[in-house]
């Protein structure tokens, strides 16, 4: 991103709400704080079922009562499925994926202790290989060391985004060496034309939306902006399953402020 460009992010697909059992806020002021951000989009992405306090299966069979359209904002269907070995294997089938528009996949301590450098690489390869898969999220926390130069190759390969975590540089964040790694993970994008997808992974709908501390990191390392996909709607259709409708372009034009 060049400095003095202002396009502000269209989408934030990483939220939580009160059904995680650890997040503080309702759908209803989730969405709310996403329109007043003037987001385009917003997806939640409540913790898949092995996570402590997640809600029921039966909670991601009911999504087709929720509106499409809120307060302007496009609402997406999602998951943050927990990666349960080190083969890649997930806690969403694929009876679940298919009422979800997209899913993300992370490593989580109250799952899955970390391996080696190879196996907690070998983990986040291997859930990519899901075909419901799209996002890895925050692959930056040094309590789960990566090759970024595997995972980034692996990415471009299987079409899958890595996640630019806005939670993981707070200073009140209980990863490790959040921000130092994701320079390497940028760093790694870049050379294998690897995409990233910026979200919030908010857990209060204070934070819905911001992605300030991301956008700073790739404006510090002069990121290419065409790997980032917040920005355009082919960088929504990127991470959303196959045949989920897109906001209209006015609205994302709008929000992007041309």
């Amino acid at each position: 991103m060049k400095k003095g460009d202002h396009m502000k992010p269209l989408f934030d697909l990483h939220t939580h709400t009160l059904a995680s059992g650890h997040a503080y806020s309702t759908l209803k002021e989730n969405i709310e704080a996403a329109s007043e951000r003037g987001l385009a989009a917003m997806g939640f992405s409540e913790h898949a079922p092995s996570m402590p306090g997640a809600p029921d299966p039966m909670y991601f069979m009911n999504f087709k009562i929720i509106p499409d359209t809120i307060l302007g904002v496009r609402i997406y269907r999602g998951i943050e499925a927990d990666i349960l070995d080190f083969n890649g294997a997930v806690d969403v089938d694929a009876a679940m994926a298919a009422r979800l528009d997209y899913v993300i996949a992370s490593l989580h301590p109250p799952i899955i202790s970390s391996g080696t450098r190879e196996e907690n690489t070998r983990a986040l390869v291997g859930a990519m290989r899901h075909p419901f898969v799209t996002i890895i999220g925050h692959p930056d926390d040094d309590r789960y060391p990566l090759d970024y130069t595997e995972l980034a190759a692996a990415a471009a390969r299987e079409r899958v985004a890595l996640e630019l975590n806005n939670s993981s540089f707070r200073p009140s964040t209980g990863r490790v060496n959040g921000r130092k790694n994701a320079v390497s993970l940028l760093n790694a994008c870049r050379v294998h034309d690897a995409r990233v997808v910026m979200n919030s992974d908010s857990h209060i709908a204070f934070d819905v939306g911001d992605l300030s501390l991301c956008e700073e990191l790739i404006e510090e390392t002069n990121f290419p902006r065409e790997l980032v996909l917040n920005y355009t709607l082919e960088g929504l259709e990127y991470v959303l399953k196959e045949g989920v409708s897109l906001p209209d372009c006015e609205k994302l034009l709008c929000a992007s402020g041309k």
